[in-house]
């Protein structure tokens, strides 16, 4: 099973490369589970309700896992991370749950692509940050390093986007790290 996950400030084209990535290989991906819970429930929460949205990213994954061992390719994209939700918290509360930052550290994947926010601001009831997003990527960037994850920038348009995640994930699969 090969695992990958999809990063980067709001607005940076996560989603939509998680889900063009999934088309491409015909695999299973898993959602940002926040998004789900909040588009559902209104976008207001509270510093508690990051480890419920910790936990159940990790469930989306492990279905999207479990979802990839019965129907071929052994691959998954995932749209955002424990990271994020760490990343997020910080940001916020100014602080992060212990556990939340024991996940992020421990939660694996074969690789992270961090999308840059080289593309343009699409507003959505749910994000609230236009004007930081270049000082939010060097905190995802600077995360990843710490935490020794191997990644790649995602830049430029959707092409280029694509071409950059699709070289690199076929050169993981064949064992081209």
């Amino acid at each position: 099973m090969r695992t990958f996950a999809i990063v980067g400030p709001e607005s940076s084209g996560k989603t939509t490369l998680t889900e063009a990535l999934a088309h491409h290989y015909r695999c299973a991906w898993a959602k940002e589970y926040a998004r789900v819970v909040l588009e559902e429930d209104g976008p207001d929460y509270a510093e508690e309700d990051l480890l419920a949205f910790a936990q159940g990213q990790l469930l989306a994954l492990g279905e999207a896992i479990a979802l990839a061992k019965k129907t071929p390719p052994p691959l998954v994209f995932c749209d955002t991370d424990i990271i994020t939700i760490s990343i997020w918290s910080q940001e916020v509360y100014g602080r992060c749950h212990p556990l939340i930052d024991q996940l992020a550290k421990q939660v694996a994947f074969d690789h992270w692509f961090l999308c840059k926010p080289d593309i343009p601001w699409e507003p959505d009831p749910l994000r609230v940050n236009p004007h930081d997003r270049d000082r939010l990527f060097g905190v995802y960037e600077r995360t990843l390093t710490e935490l020794g994850k191997p990644f790649s920038i995602i830049e430029g348009d959707h092409v280029v986007r694509m071409h950059t995640a699709i070289n690199r994930v076929d050169a993981i699969l064949s064992g081209k790290r």
